[in-house]
C-alpha cells in the first residue's frame, strides 16, 4: 500500500502539496503511488523558475525506466524554486517522494486554490 500522509493535499494527477514555512508558498512533488507506478526515476525536467502557471498546466516531466510522465501545477501561482538536487540524484523521488524528492515550490496566486485539492482520504479513495 502506498504512503499517503494525512497532512498533505493531493491532485487527481498524483501530485502532493505541502505548506512551507513561507506564507503563501507551497511545495509540490509526486506521490508515493505515482513514483511506484513510474518505476526507477532517471531524469527530471524542472519547472521554469519565475514562470506564472495556472492549475493544471504542464510544468515539467519525470522520466523513468518505464515511461515519461508530465508534471502538472496543482495550483495557480509563480514557480519560486525547483529542487536542483534531482539533477544529480533523480532517484530521490523513489527513495523519499515526500521529502528529498520534492519537485518545486509555488507562490500561490490565491490561497483558496489549495481548497480545491483532495484530502488524504479523498486521494486514498481515488487510488484504491
Amino acid at each position: 500500500m502506498s504512503s499517503i500522509p494525512a497532512e498533505l493535499k493531493y491532485s487527481a494527477e498524483h501530485e502532493w502539496v505541502a505548506q512551507t514555512d513561507t506564507e503563501g508558498v507551497v511545495r509540490v512533488g509526486i506521490t508515493d503511488f505515482a513514483q511506484d507506478a513510474l518505476g526507477e526515476v532517471v531524469y527530471v525536467e524542472h519547472a521554469a523558475v519565475d514562470a506564472e502557471v495556472a492549475a493544471g498546466d504542464v510544468v515539467g516531466e519525470v522520466e523513468s525506466t518505464k515511461s515519461v510522465s508530465d508534471i502538472y501545477a496543482p495550483v495557480a501561482g509563480t514557480i519560486v524554486a525547483v529542487n536542483t538536487a534531482l539533477d544529480q540524484e533523480p532517484q530521490a523521488i523513489n527513495a523519499d517522494p515526500y521529502g528529498a524528492g520534492w519537485l518545486f515550490e509555488i507562490r500561490l496566486s490565491e490561497i483558496s486554490g489549495i481548497e480545491t485539492l483532495l484530502s488524504a482520504e479523498d486521494y486514498t479513495n481515488q487510488v484504491g
